[in-house]
């Protein structure tokens, strides 16, 4: 394994997409062959280029096998959180035949420690049941402070 971790940046657009939208189709359960909408693509391709976010690869000799992103966002500064700057982490994957080899963990440590740089004091994420053990090792906690409203389905 000749394993390479890096930031990624608007030349890796074509990787990211690819390694996104293998992702979904591994979390959603979809066919290999799956076509997302353009819609979603459009938007995907759009957010990679211009968001304000930060995304980790890790490469086996030149191929994606891992990425994490970390998107950043900013609430009005309150007394715990004085900067007002939080962020996200979303897209953490690993592809099956890499798996536990602490791929995962280190770009995880990378993007906490990216988002420690740019003055974030707080930092969500979703998970599922069996990946909350992981995410509590690296210092994650539950929460049950917010509620949420989807907007699509009003």
């Amino acid at each position: 394994m000749n394993m390479e971790y890096r930031i990624a940046d608007q030349n890796d657009t074509e990787l990211l997409m690819d390694i996104r939208l293998k992702m979904l189709r591994t979390v959603n359960g979809l066919p290999d062959d799956y076509e997302f909408s353009q819609e979603l693509t459009g938007y995907l391709r759009e957010y990679f280029l211009s968001g304000d976010h930060t995304t980790c690869l890790a490469l086996d000799s030149g191929t994606a096998v891992g990425c994490a992103s970390i998107s950043y966002y900013e609430l009005m500064p309150t007394f715990d959180h004085p900067t007002g700057r939080r962020a996200h982490i979303m897209n953490v994957y690993t592809d099956e035949s890499s798996r536990r080899k602490g791929i995962a963990k280190r770009l995880v440590l990378t993007l906490t420690a990216r988002a420690k740089e740019r003055g974030v004091t707080e930092i969500s994420l979703d998970t599922t049941e069996s990946g909350r053990p992981f995410y509590e090792k690296l210092g994650f906690r539950a929460s049950e402070e917010c509620m949420v409203m989807i907007l699509k389905d009003l």
